[in-house]
Order: structure tokens, then C-alpha cells, then sequence
């Protein structure tokens, strides 16, 4: 006689029926959630579909206007993120925020650790139980170290280890290889599955699918504040993931055309900055994407930063349609019809506390402007224009640019340049971070501009981007540019092989 299997184990931390609105904003609608002990569980959707949302009200950062958290199977209200804390929820954050002159040990038991007579704090104690939360995490950071000077990578563990002192049961991880290596992407994974094999429950989000079903047993999807579905994650492929998010079958992410190259609108020759790149010369033409590869550290993002004239050349020339642009002089380069799109849109391409149309109207100020003065109705007309062009979502064009989506904000910096009718597009990393939906509509953007006549320089550390875009493949490895591949033999092996040093052309 068969028996029904009994219940399974009873969820560390839940949410049930919870709904969330910001003004008319609907962020979530009636979503439920379970986070199971020893279970890396992955929540997917596209940028505004309600995944922040969702992390900050099992953050304690918002509470839900209906519906209840869940801890252990019973109810719990979170006044904020010491609650969180305090009944073993931790949130591992994309951008780590550690005090940089303090070591690794003094960052984790900040304000709490072991003190010996008169409330001194022993410091031989507090290494000592760093080293025993390193070996735990299986990872050989060294307690004394100052965090200034950690990669990433390593201020991420940190973190965990922080979060795992205060015995955290449950670690929300936002976006956590974003700005890693492959080989730091792959230690993370080792620490998540040492984390679940001693039974945390781990919430794993992330725009990258293929890291979603390796590390994942289970996946939730959100979709315009819903979910969608919760399911395993067993036989499920990107493709899978991709309909769930989207809707849709997404026919093609890299809808590149085929356009025929015109002449050289920028033209950069033995550039060199000292001690960051030497000798670096390649035309792009119109019509043309060029893709800029290369592994982290590279120089691809400092070459685009010189070529604009962010940061002063040592030696070479620039430029832009046979026009010789001066060294270190970005409005110059404006004027010549250059745009340089940053890979930090947050902190290098957007006025995060204005609006969105002031963030795009912000490189028109010269045409909008009346006598010094900035013509108001002519910069909301040049901001709509854009903003539906590039199909921005947003609730007001008056709202800060603060509050859209990571997809949405990378959208009005685009918008800006867009609107400056530039001649040569540098784009650099134009879909980190972002979903895969609006992946496709920047790239389908690209490709129309490129069929527009527009010479595309485009820096991604995504090398299935490069392929899928490029006309033709430039490779750097330590400063160099070690090959220049034509779209038919850019391969990964190709490219890599010139990223690591090991073939030049």
C-alpha cells in the first residue's frame, strides 16, 4: 500500500496575496512567494515588472498595502530593514557599501564585536571569528585586509559573511555577478551552494537566464506587477524563460541588418594615455557597428573616455568626419557630432534627482535656450518626442528620472544623445543590467541607426552582443588592441583567444 507524500518543508520566509501601489502605480498585484530551506529560488521578470519592489518588502524597506509576510508559516510585520536583520533576512546588493578604511573584519562586526575589559574591542577575537565565517564560506579573504582596494567580488563576500554573523536564514541577492568576471561569477555560485547545503533559502535574481538555471531549483516570474508562474526550473530553457517574461516569443534579440559601409566618420589614431592604453588606432564607418571586446581591465571603457575627450589623451589624434577634434574637450566633440553614451548611466548619464524631461533635454540646452534663458515648451516638445520614440515608460515626464526602471533610465540616457543627431554613437556596456525585452529594443535601435547612417562604436562585456551585433570585432588585452575581426570569423574562440593575449591579428 502507497502512501501520499506528506507536506513538504514549511517555508523560512513567504509572501501571500501582497499587492503595492505608488500613487497610480500598481507595482505588485495579489503576489505570492514561498522561499524554502536549502532552495536557491530565482525571480525573474523584465525591468519594471515589480522584482524591486518585491525585495524591498522582504527587505523591510516598504510594507505592503494588502496581504501578509510570512516568516516560519506565521504572520510578521517588517517596521523596516533592523527588522529584516534581526529575524535572519539579508540582502546582498549588486554595489557592496563597505567602510573602505576599515579591514574585512571591522566591516562585518561593526558596532557588535567581541570586546574585552573596559569595552575595548578584541580585535585577535573578531579576526578569529572572520576566519571561521571565511572557512564556512569555503573563500580565503584575509580578516585584516583593508576593504579599500577589494574587488567586487571580493566586498560581496564580505557582505555574505556579514550577513551570515548575524545569522541570516534567508539572503536576497539583487543582481549579484553584474559586475564580475566569469571566474568570480563562478566562486559566488560555489558560496551560494555551500549556503543552501546548510540550509539557507536563497532569493537569486538576475537578467542573465543562464546563470538562473544553473544555480536555481526554482523560479518565480513577475510580469507588469503579477505573477506569472512558479516553477521548477528542471528542463526549463532560456527560451522558456524568455515567454514567461515577456509574453511573447522573442523572434530575434539581436535583429541586426545588413547595411553597407559608407565612409570613416571617426577615425582614431596611436592614441595612448600612460600606463592605461598605447597605441590604439581603428576607423569606424558610417553605417557600421564596430564592436569593442575585451576582458575587465581591458581599457575598452578608458579608450571611449579619451576618444570624447573625458580624459585627455597622452598622444594620437581623434577624428570625427576628417574633423580633428582637441584633446580633452567633450563639448567639442558634441559640436563635431560625437556621442558618448557612459557605462554608468546612474552616476555618469543621468541627473538621478531631475526629471526625465530635464535629462533629456539636458545636451539641447543650446537649442532650447532663449536669450540665457532655458525655453520650457521647446524642451518638453523635444523631451516627448524622444521619450516616445524609444517607447520610455513613465508616469509623468515631469517625475524624476529616479524612479523608473534600470531598462527605462538606460532608455532617456539614449534619448539624450539620440537627440543631438550625433554622427558617431560610442555605446558602452548599452544593455547591462537591463531585461531582456528592452535588450532587443536597444539593439533593434542600434541597427537602425546604423541603417540611418550612423557609425556605432559599441564597448559590451556580453560577447553573444558583440557577435549578434557587429560588423566587425575590435579586441583589446591589456591596453592593446590585439585583433580586428571581420563579422564572418568573430567567434567566441576567436575573440577570446585575442582578449587572453594568445593570438594577435
Amino acid at each position: 500500500m502507497t502512501h501520499p507524500p506528506g507536506p513538504g518543508p514549511l517555508p523560512v520566509l513567504a509572501l501571500k496575496g501582497v499587492s503595492k501601489s505608488f500613487g497610480a502605480v500598481r507595482a505588485l498585484r495579489d503576489v505570492s512567494l514561498e522561499l524554502l530551506p536549502g532552495e536557491a529560488h530565482a525571480l525573474a521578470g523584465e525591468n519594471g515588472a515589480g522584482k524591486s519592489t518585491l525585495i524591498k518588502i522582504l527587505a523591510g524597506v516598504h510594507r505592503p498595502d494588502t496581504g501578509q509576510v510570512l516568516l516560519d508559516g506565521g504572520p510578521v510585520v517588517l517596521h523596516g530593514p533592523g527588522d529584516a536583520r534581526a529575524v535572519g533576512i539579508a540582502v546582498i546588493h549588486q554595489e557592496p557599501t563597505l567602510f573602505p578604511d576599515l579591514s574585512v573584519a571591522e566591516n562585518i562586526f561593526m558596532g557588535r564585536g567581541p570586546t574585552r575589559a573596559l569595552g575595548r574591542i578584541d580585535h585577535k577575537a573578531t579576526r578569529a571569528a572572520t576566519a571561521a565565517l571565511m572557512r564556512r564560506l569555503g573563500v580565503g579573504l584575509d580578516p585584516g585586509r583593508p576593504a579599500r582596494g577589494l574587488s567586487i567580488a571580493d566586498q560581496q563576500l564580505v557582505e555574505i559573511a556579514k550577513a551570515l554573523s548575524f545569522d541570516a536564514r534567508v539572503l536576497i541577492m539583487d543582481e549579484p555577478t553584474a559586475a564580475l568576471t566569469g571566474s568570480e561569477a563562478a566562486r559566488l555560485f560555489g558560496v551560494v551552494r555551500t549556503l543552501r547545503e546548510q540550509g539557507a533559502a536563497v532569493l537569486f535574481v538576475s537578467h542573465r537566464l543562464q546563470e538562473i538555471l544553473e544555480i536555481c531549483q526554482k523560479v518565480t516570474t513577475l510580469r507588469d506587477g503579477t505573477r506569472i508562474a512558479t516553477e521548477p526550473l528542471a528542463g526549463m530553457t532560456e527560451d522558456d524563460l524568455i515567454r514567461r517574461m515577456v509574453g511573447r516569443d522573442l523572434a530575434e534579440l539581436y535583429p541586426k541588418r545588413h547595411v553597407r559601409a559608407g565612409d570613416v566618420a571617426l577615425s582614431v589614431r596611436r592614441l595612448t594615455r600612460e600606463g592605461v592604453f598605447t597605441d590604439v588606432s581603428f576607423d569606424v564607418r558610417r553605417g557600421e557597428i564596430v564592436g569593442l571586446a575585451g576582458l575587465v581591465g581591458a581599457g575598452r571603457t578608458e579608450v571611449a573616455r579619451a576618444v570624447f575627450g573625458v580624459d585627455r589623451r597622452d598622444a594620437g589624434e581623434v577624428e570625427v568626419a576628417g574633423r580633428p577634434l582637441p584633446n580633452g574637450a567633450p563639448s567639442a566633440a558634441m559640436a563635431a557630432g560625437l556621442a558618448l553614451v557612459p557605462e554608468d548611466r546612474r552616476a555618469q548619464g543621468l541627473v538621478m534627482n531631475l526629471s526625465v524631461e530635464r535629462n533629456i533635454g539636458l545636451t539641447g540646452l543650446r537649442t532650447t535656450a532663449r536669450a540665457g534663458l532655458v525655453h520650457r515648451r521647446a524642451e518638453r516638445r523635444r523631451s516627448l518626442d524622444w521619450a516616445v520614440r524609444l517607447q520610455v515608460k513613465y508616469a509623468r515626464i515631469a517625475d524624476a528620472v529616479s524612479t523608473l526602471s534600470g531598462g527605462n533610465q538606460q532608455k532617456v540616457v539614449l534619448a539624450k544623445w539620440l537627440a543631438t543627431a550625433p554622427k558617431v554613437l560610442v555605446v558602452d556596456e548599452p544593455t547591462r543590467g537591463i531585461d531582456v525585452g528592452t535588450k532587443a529594443e536597444v539593439h533593434r535601435l542600434l541597427g537602425e541607426l546604423a541603417a540611418d547612417g550612423v557609425a556605432v562604436l559599441m564597448i559590451s562585456s556580453d560577447l553573444p552582443e558583440i557577435l549578434g551585433m557587429a560588423d566587425r570585432v575590435l579586441v583589446m588585452h591589456e591596453g592593446r588592441i590585439t585583433a580586428d575581426l571581420p563579422r564572418a570569423a568573430a567567434t567566441e574562440e576567436t575573440v577570446l583567444a585575442a582578449a587572453t593575449g594568445r593570438a594577435a591579428a
